[in-house]
């Protein structure tokens, strides 16, 4: 790794953060970014999970220190996601190829980029879901999380809003829910050798620092200024990929 993409991983990965603690979708940036660094496609999506947790952990502790607690029962959300988690990291590993993983991670971040755009509304007079149908719509993204990732935390601020949950404990939720299925999705890649430690760990450090500071605004709302740029960034990152 030349220190060119060293930086690219630490800068990047330091926006990337702060937008995953204020909305989520960051790794629409950071696996591409990998890819760039000269990472394969699928040992990318492995690598970036090592960052995800350690700034989910950061986000977590930048979230109490302000105050924020959840008390809302998190088991029909976790416990779904942890199974589904496993599914999605192990069929990915096992069935998609770096070339493929990489044109179909380019396409999936066009829908992603419009979910950013039109950001999901957590309203607190929704009423919530049957217990049934609660289980397996975050089973499904469970899945997701566990497969690709990025994003996850835009689709969990969708579902969320289904549940009554004011849009700062959301955010907090959605990075409990984001930890645990990495927990369980980063032993599978690298128990399958995706996982690319120096790149990885360089992106992490970036990824921390970026998620103290972006739960930090999610909670005072200094948010908006930070979508426009990533936007631009995810768009070009997207052709980058599709292109190859």
């Amino acid at each position: 790794m030349t220190l060119f993409e060293a930086v690219l991983l630490l800068v990047g990965g330091g926006f990337a953060g702060a937008v995953n603690a204020m909305a989520g979708g960051g790794s629409m940036l950071t696996v591409p970014l990998l890819v760039l660094a000269g990472v394969p496609g699928v040992a990318a999506n492995g690598s970036n999970r090592v960052g995800i947790l350690t700034s989910n952990v950061s986000s977590l502790m930048s979230f109490r220190n302000e105050g924020v607690r959840v008390t809302h029962n998190l088991i029909p959300i976790v416990a779904p996601a942890l199974v589904g988690s496993l599914v999605g990291s192990y069929g990915v590993s096992e069935l998609i190829g770096d070339e493929s993983f990489e044109r179909i991670f380019g396409l999936l971040m066009i829908p992603l980029i419009l979910l950013t755009v039109v950001k999901p509304k957590v309203r607190a007079t929704e009423q919530a879901w049957p217990l049934a149908v609660t289980l397996g719509v975050f089973f499904a993204i469970g899945v997701y999380a566990g497969a690709i990732q990025a994003g996850v935390g835009l689709v969990l601020l969708a579902a969320l809003s289904r549940s009554g949950i004011d849009l700062v404990s959301a955010n907090m939720i959605k990075v409990i829910f984001t930890f645990c299925a990495t927990c369980i999705a980063l032993p599978v890649f690298i128990l399958q050798g995706d996982v690319r430690w120096v790149p990885a760990l360089v992106l992490a450090v970036g990824l921390s620092v970026g998620g103290w500071v972006g739960a930090r605004f999610a909670v005072r709302g200094g948010e908006k200024w930070i979508r426009v740029v990533m936007v631009i960034a995810a768009i070009a990152l997207a052709i980058r990929l599709i292109v190859g």
